[in-house]
């Protein structure tokens, strides 16, 4: 299994990790399949009012999609196979609120879970990043979910940077990213903290009120998000000139990010 559950029934929180340290907790096919199962098993579960999602090792939260996964394409411009699009919890139609708890790196197919996620807490060490453009990539459902959370420029700068730039802690919490900066190691108990206050609530009114201030930004999502699959088609270089920029920037000495 490459994800722990842990199912706090006193409390009525979940805390759902991912379990690939030694990948940054990217997530492969098979992470992506239980991250979904796991949403929709909530759905059901009346022992569980909130949940918390995190990384596990401290040194990220998620990377995204891990490189190594082979993910078949429909050569039609109009189709697009994306794993991630099914591992957030509004995907599985889960109302229930989530946190997440980020410690360390959060980038790339990090953002479809932020995205989801109803607030993040973050330790004051954690950085955001997307490294779509450097790599001949269209930042396009990352840069969807994350424009519902971020003013347009802190986003654009963030998506256009690439690699060359990363969004710190501190700078995330000023521009409303981030609802709670902590000590490093420290996001967890924080985000734990606040999802049991909110799982004491009376659940009805919590779950109805996440729809509500759901169905406030819905639209807008929705149909920026169905402008993806052929912006993707179009603006991709093709995956054997992708896969060498990642070759020439893993065998040479690039210069280190800019975190601001």
């Amino acid at each position: 299994m490459t994800l722990r559950i842990d199912t706090r029934a006193g409390a009525g929180v979940a805390l759902v990790t991912l379990d690939r340290p030694d990948r940054h907790n990217a997530i492969d096919l098979e992470t992506a399949g239980e991250l979904a199962d796991a949403w929709r098993a909530f759905r059901f579960d009346d022992a569980v009012r909130a949940a918390v999602v995190t990384g596990a090792g401290g040194r990220a939260f998620c990377t995204g999609i891990d490189r190594a996964a082979h993910v078949p394409q429909p050569p039609s411009p109009y189709s697009l196979d994306d794993p991630l699009l099914r591992i957030g919890p509004k995907a599985a139609d889960l109302w229930k609120p989530v946190i997440a708890a980020v410690d360390g790196m959060a980038c790339g197919g990090a953002f479809y879970l932020l995205g989801e996620c109803e607030f993040v807490v973050a330790s004051e060490t954690s950085t955001f990043f997307d490294p779509h453009t450097t790599y001949g990539m269209v930042s396009a459902y990352e840069s969807v979910l994350m424009a519902q959370r971020m003013p347009y420029g802190e986003i654009a700068r963030l998506a256009l940077t690439g690699t060359a730039e990363r969004l710190g802690a501190r700078r995330a919490h000023e521009v409303g990213l981030v609802s709670e900066l902590t000590l490093p190691g420290e996001a967890l108990p924080a985000a734990l903290r606040v999802a049991e206050t909110i799982a004491a609530q009376p659940t009805e009114a919590v779950q109805g009120t996440v729809r509500a201030l759901w169905a406030a930004k819905e639209a807008t999502r929705e149909r920026a998000l169905a402008h993806a699959p052929q912006l993707i088609a179009l603006g991709n270089l093709p995956p054997e000139r992708q896969a060498g920029l990642f070759e020439e920037r893993r065998k040479g000495t690039p210069a280190p990010p800019r975190v601001r």
